[in-house]
């Protein structure tokens, strides 16, 4: 599989309604009984955040609890589109109780651009909480209980294949080369041995989770100082495919549930 060619200094890529696709996973997920939250935050700009309870939580399956977001980049729309087909499949484990937040940057997706439409880069604000999108987010997350894992869809227009980060400062046990292992079926895996300036390895980059080391605190350096021990930021490669990239993030996912 070749990559597209078509990215230069940026994502030139498909596009997607994030209105149409945010509408649809509140509907489907409505429909397969999630419930549905609003988050309201300055500027008369909304967010949603869809819940599913525990099912059939036993001795053998202890209730875990997993949160999953994506669209924190308006030039990402495969996270989104991979959000839309996991509810539409219905396929959860009943023992897990899920948050799940199917777009974060609302603004940014008709600008298709990284950023926000003040221009801020909402993945760099969990630090000083500058944006009404973060503050409202961070809130609400501060009202959750703790996760046991965590999860934010992404794409990297400068990618050569699907990549992702794993934060696990306790060494439980991993799910990245479960989730690479999947990906591989559907989509290539960067194995280049250092992406975006950090050390990596056949697809995936253990990144330095000093606190001090990081001014500006993107989404899962935030949920592992507050809310899990354990968290994964998936990253499809946008100078494939579309579809391709969705189905990279689909496959991770259900590979990462099926462990849990």
């Amino acid at each position: 599989m070749q990559r597209l060619g078509k990215n230069h200094d940026g994502y030139h890529g498909e596009t997607i309604d994030i209105a149409t696709v945010l509408r649809d996973c509140l509907e489907v997920g409505q429909g397969n009984g999630w419930d549905v939250e609003q988050i309201p935050a300055e500027s008369g700009l909304t967010l949603f955040a869809l819940a599913r309870p525990v099912k059939q939580p036993t001795k053998s399956t202890p209730r875990r609890r997993i949160y999953i977001s994506t669209g924190i980049h308006g030039d990402e729309p495969a996270g989104p589109l991979a959000v839309l087909q996991l509810l539409r499949e219905n396929v959860w484990p009943g023992h897990i109780e899920f948050g799940l937040l199917p777009c974060l940057n609302p603004t940014g997706f008709p600008l298709n651009r990284r950023e926000n439409a003040q221009g801020s880069d909402l993945n760099r604000d969990y630090r000083h909480l500058q944006t009404a999108e973060i503050r409202a987010h961070v809130a609400w997350l501060a009202e959750q209980p703790a996760f046991d894992a965590t999860f934010c869809l992404h794409e990297d227009w400068e990618s050569h294949g699907f990549y992702l980060y794993e934060l696990n400062p306790d060494n439980r046990p991993s799910l990245a080369r479960t989730m690479i292992e999947a990906v591989s079926a559907v989509c290539p895996i960067d194995l280049s041995p250092e992406i975006e300036d950090r050390p990596a390895r056949d697809g995936l980059i253990n990144p330095n989770i000093d606190p001090n080391s990081r001014p500006q605190w993107p989404e899962a350096f935030w949920l592992l100082q507050n809310k899990t021990r354990q968290s994964y930021t998936l990253e499809a490669p946008s100078d494939f495919p579309l579809m391709t990239r969705v189905n990279a993030l689909v496959a991770a996912m259900r590979a990462a549930l099926s462990k849990l």
